[in-house]
């Protein structure tokens, strides 16, 4: 697992009038969130497909509460242990998990299971002025065939 990256397995309380999974407690997580948003992406569809995702500041926490994703984790950072590691986790309806993302890691997901409804809580305010938002482009991932690239020598 990347350095940093959390998975916590979250556990779906149901009975004849629905369920109930909490996602996180702040005291057990860690977590300090400053805004929670809801994204979705289609069946199929990858955020972002050409470009991954990653914040110098920011870290986040994700959960798919609906649908199902393949999360994929680069690590590129210059101290890390576990750089040039990648992480592919599937997670949602059938594997319902709280992860966190360290600031400064790759990340992009790929929905596979109808429309997937993603909620991040992360611990920086999102800044229309200033946004801490970096597309870094993909030398990393086939998403078409779901599974790394052959070469990885330009993240060692």
């Amino acid at each position: 697992m990347i350095e940093g990256v959390k998975v916590k397995n979250l556990k779906v309380i149901s009975d004849e009038r629905g369920r109930l999974m909490e996602i996180f407690r702040v005291s057990e997580a860690k977590v300090r969130p400053r805004q929670v948003y809801l994204t979705t992406a289609y069946e199929n569809v990858v955020k972002d497909k050409k470009c991954f995702h990653m914040h110098k500041k920011q870290n986040d926490s994700f959960c798919c509460i609906k649908g199902k994703i393949k999360l994929v984790l680069v690590d590129t950072r210059k101290n890390s242990r576990t750089k040039g590691e990648i992480n592919e986790l599937e997670i949602g309806d059938e594997n319902p998990c709280l992860v966190i993302i360290p600031k400064r890691v790759l990340h992009a997901f790929k929905s596979l299971d109808g429309e997937s409804f993603i909620i991040n809580c992360i611990d920086h305010e999102y800044n229309r002025n200033i946004p801490d938002e970096f597309r870094i482009e993909n030398k990393y991932y086939n998403w078409d065939e779901l599974r790394p690239l052959e070469k990885q020598e330009n993240i060692k």
